[in-house]
């Protein structure tokens, strides 16, 4: 068994709905979702370029995978989480749009966002302690000789090499793609996506994702709202 701490929005947000649809996966109930028609592009290839990122479920990671260190369990982890997430204040992001990173497509940020920074940093130290420490395999799957400096001494320091002034918020929604399929995929993911993204996503909770098995699709356990009780606005 493996947790992460991650933003997702909640199950009935639009956002959350066209991102199960083009990944062929409700990341909450983990059902199957019809791919959508999109003009230049077949649903075949849409499920062939989602199949990595289908596993892992539509999120934002702040704390990567990691199993329960000695002494910890899934009980104290929630209750940990859920008083943090009281702790924190809800984050609006701006700017979050199709963008590409390396070889793959994602919703990215325009700009930097130092609040959503901060909370993503906040969440790393703050649940250190649960981290089994990195076995040797999990390591090498990080390829370290590929890592900089700081990357490096990140995955050594927290279990992952791209936290803290490595991080930069992004919401995962193809693999790696040939240069030549960008424009058509590009094109695909805005018609898709844009309607969507016209109003800015605000992060209001935590997500405690689990793989309840090694290899096995990550699902949303439970949502933990950001902000005091008292100053969350009723639905």
């Amino acid at each position: 068994m493996r947790y992460a701490i991650c933003f997702t929005p909640p199950p009935g947000d639009p956002l959350t709905l066209a991102a199960a649809g083009w990944l062929g996966r409700n990341v909450y109930s983990g059902h199957p979702a019809d791919h959508p028609a999109l003009k230049g592009l077949g649903v075949h290839e849409i499920a062939f370029h989602t199949a990595l990122p289908r596993r892992f479920g539509f999120h934002a990671t702040f704390k990567a995978p990691f199993r329960l260190s000695e002494g910890a369990s899934e009980a104290t982890l929630l209750r940990e989480l859920m008083h943090f997430a009281g702790t924190m204040e809800p984050v609006t992001l701006s700017g979050l749009s199709v963008g590409r990173i390396g070889e793959v497509y994602g919703l990215v940020l325009d700009r930097s966002c130092s609040a959503v920074d901060h909370l993503a940093a906040s969440v790393v130290q703050a649940f250190d302690g649960y981290r089994a420490p990195l076995s040797e395999a999990e390591i090498e799957r990080r390829n370290p000789d590929r890592l900089s400096a700081p990357q490096f001494s990140n995955l050594s320091r927290w279990g992952h090499p791209y936290v803290m002034d490595e991080f930069r918020f992004h919401m995962t929604l193809t693999g790696p793609l040939l240069a030549r399929d960008f424009p058509r995929i590009e094109q695909a993911l805005k018609a898709h996506f844009d309607p969507v993204l016209a109003e800015p996503v605000t992060v209001a909770n935590l997500a405690l994702f689990v793989e309840p098995e090694q290899g096995a699709p990550f699902q949303v356990h439970s949502l933990h709202p950001l902000g005091r009780v008292s100053s969350r606005k009723i639905a």
